[in-house]
């Protein structure tokens, strides 16, 4: 059976099926909350009950939280057929936790569909092991093939430990994208391309990327309207009309099947696609007192958030000393809400011994990497690393504690500082 038929006709994915999307229930799990890119039209809210668009949650879940509410869905849905991950930030740019989700639903509700959206950065390192994973279904964001296009859209990537901006960070991106959808498809995959329709920056170019997502083997395109969101770089541009949006559909339609269905879901979205039932199964009002209207949490309150980098192993504990990361977790906080907004690779600030004291171990790019922080949360560093710190203006706090109290504490200290 063709890509085509096998999702036109057969498949119970309400994305990829206009039948199927009056019968067949899907459930987003945002157990992803990291972004690698920084798209000019994003905004990720993750507190707002109000909103409904990509990137938006009310709650981040871990792996095992999230395993615990599929239990409770398909309890309250017989008709649950699709396990999603959409983010709020990237599912590849959060291996660990996507993976571990993946093989735990596998494991647990074998008969639900996997899938997981994603921007296609990290897709040629891990496209065949989600093959392996089971996913079957995989949606890629091509806003672009055109550099110059894509650098109107994309302000950066984060790759390899460098922050990319202009056509040195798209190049890449795109590379990535095509190769691993010819990965996707060349494995049977059936690879869904999101394209934004941005108002005089992409518009007149979507039918040229809707001829590469054929040529690559992908099933469907779906084109979405921009949804300007406040604060974005984008957010001064008009909605894409309807109108318009509709014609751009019935103008690839000879290129590619096109999704026209597209509610332009949530990040923790549950039910039909017409029928958003998340808010009766999510674990806590995000908004206490419904008050949030829309606001990001750094808006919600008066105070400042802390930007705080934190060495971790496993994202649940402060478990890593500082010499030995490759991988520092960024937060923003106000000590209440806790916000992962980047994962940072680096390379190691020293060669492994256990003090890591010696001067030939102490990488200053390194430092710099973090000079946007306040404050390094690590289970254990130096005295000359915290000299280091404490020269580019960042505080070093040394914990084992979990990654939340870690941060509360922090939080605490550094506003004492602060006031004073």
């Amino acid at each position: 059976m063709s890509c085509r038929e096998a999702e036109i006709t057969a498949s119970k994915h309400p994305c990829y099926s206009a039948e199927s999307q009056h019968k067949f229930a899907r459930m987003h799990l945002p157990v992803a909350p990291a972004c690698n890119i920084q798209c000019n039209y994003c905004n990720r809210l993750y507190d707002c009950v109000n909103e409904s668009r990509p990137g938006v949650t009310s709650e981040i879940l871990s792996p095992e939280q999230a395993i615990a509410k599929i239990g409770r869905v398909q309890a309250g849905l017989d008709n649950l057929a699709v396990i999603g991950i959409a983010g709020p930030g990237d599912a590849l740019a959060n291996w660990p936790q996507t993976k571990a989700t993946l093989v735990a639903t596998r494991q647990n509700y074998p008969d639900l569909i996997l899938c997981l959206s994603t921007n296609g950065l990290m897709l040629p390192q891990y496209a065949e092991e989600l093959v392996e994973l089971g996913v079957r279904h995989v949606t890629v964001t091509l806003n672009s093939v055109d550099l110059a296009i894509s650098e109107k859209i994309y302000r950066h990537i984060d790759w390899q430990g460098q922050r990319l901006t202009g056509q040195a960070g798209v190049r890449i991106l795109l590379e990535n994208q095509l190769a691993g959808i010819r990965i996707l498809t060349a494995r049977g995959v059936l690879v869904k391309i999101n394209i934004v329709m941005i108002p005089g920056i992409n518009d007149a170019h979507i039918p040229e990327v809707v001829k590469v997502a054929r040529d690559l083997g992908a099933c469907m395109t779906n084109i979405m309207p921009l949804i300007p969101a406040g604060g974005s770089a984008f957010g001064h541009l008009p909605q894409t009309s309807h109108k318009d949006v509709a014609a751009m559909r019935e103008r690839c339609q000879e290129f590619l099947p096109q999704m026209k269905h597209c509610q332009q879901c949530r990040a923790d979205a549950i039910g039909l696609l017409t029928q958003d039932r998340s808010a009766k199964f999510r674990n806590e009002p995000a908004c206490p007192g419904g008050g949030c209207a829309g606001k990001s949490s750094e808006a919600s309150t008066s105070v400042k958030p802390f930007r705080i980098a934190v060495t971790s192993k496993y994202l649940r504990l402060v478990d890593q000393h500082f010499g030995h990361a490759e991988r520092f977790l960024i937060y923003e906080t106000d000590g209440k809400t806790n916000r992962l907004i980047e994962q940072r690779q680096t390379s190691k600030y020293c060669s492994g011994n256990e003090f890591c004291e010696a001067e030939e171990e102490m990488k200053l790019d390194l430092v710099k990497k973090l000079t946007d922080c306040d404050a390094v949360v690590t289970m254990r560093l130096g005295a000359q690393a915290k000299a280091r710190l404490l020269a580019q203006g960042i505080e070093a706090v040394e914990s084992c504690e979990s990654i939340d109290e870690a941060l509360t504490r922090t939080v605490e200290q550094l506003s004492i500082k602060q006031a004073g």
